[in-house]
């Protein structure tokens, strides 16, 4: 089972983990992330941010990554959870939770997918600072991070 949600509403991860290891006794290991909004970025202290996505391409880029670890791992589930819309420092922003025979394969099935995510999935996001809105620009070191993969 693999699922993509895209959603302003939170999520409970304890909710989320029970979902997707349900009735699977070969379940040996299950890994979560869970990025949330800081409120310091580049120096600048962050009231605030906007994400924004292009619905329908989104949820087939994050579909298309999750099938690329399923290739790689053997995984049984894999979920991604990403919220769009104003969200405030200390709110959950996504899960990647994914469940697996053993944890050496859902460590890096979840690493692999979160270094997908974070630069192949179409989202934007802003950030409201002391100084005005800005548009968040992509990080070299997530670009470096996902170059493990290749």
């Amino acid at each position: 089972m693999s699922e993509v949600r895209i959603q302003t509403d939170d999520f409970d991860l304890s909710h989320e983990v029970a979902q997707l290891r349900a009735g699977n006794a070969k379940v040996g290991a299950i890994v979560t992330f869970v990025g949330t909004v800081r409120d310091l970025n580049d120096g600048a202290a962050v009231a605030e941010m906007e994400l924004e996505h292009y619905p329908g391409m989104t949820e087939q880029a994050i579909q298309a990554i999750l099938e690329q670890a399923k290739v790689r791992w053997p995984i049984y589930g894999a979920l991604v959870i990403h919220r769009v819309g104003p969200l405030k420092p200390m709110d959950q922003i996504v899960l990647v939770a994914v469940t697996s025979p053993h944890r050496g394969e859902a460590f890096s099935a979840c690493e692999f997918i979160i270094d997908y995510l974070k630069t192949e999935a179409p989202f934007w996001k802003k950030e409201q600072t002391p100084e005005g809105a800005r548009w968040v620009d992509a990080r070299t070191s997530d670009d470096e991070a996902r170059k493990k993969w290749s």
